[in-house]
């Protein structure tokens, strides 16, 4: 593919020189009312081509940098899904205070729903 836009960017520079040695005569360019300047008319071909170019390719690239952002953020976000998650750390034992000592707590009760099981007759 770059040998392509290498041949398309040759031609259009020789098209651009055969073009302005065949074509260097001076012409008038009016800006305003009473402001007259006098140019080759290479040097405006020249001049318009670049307004034309330069702001597209400014917007070109611009697209391009935040598109490559989208795929690093992206690639990223599918990196951290993608890594097993880390063991939780266990939970903190809970150590009795000066103020409720080990022996004055009840034992917990195996089934929180239903602390004391019915006993059969």
């Amino acid at each position: 593919m770059q040998i392509v836009r290498t041949i398309g960017w040759v031609l259009l520079l020789f098209s651009l020189l055969a073009f302005s040695f065949f074509n260097w005569k001076p012409v008038e360019v009016q800006s305003g009312s009473d402001l007259v300047r006098e140019s080759k008319l290479p040097a405006l071909v020249i001049i318009s081509f670049l307004l034309g170019l330069v702001p597209r390719w400014l917007v070109h690239r611009a697209s391009k940098w935040r598109a490559q952002r989208r795929i690093n953020a992206l690639e990223a976000a599918t990196t951290r899904l993608a890594t097993p998650a880390a063991a939780p750390a266990p939970a903190p034992t809970q150590t009795p205070t000066a103020e409720t000592p080990a022996s004055d707590l009840p034992p917990e009760p195996v089934n929180p729903v239903d602390p004391e099981p019915s006993k059969p007759a």
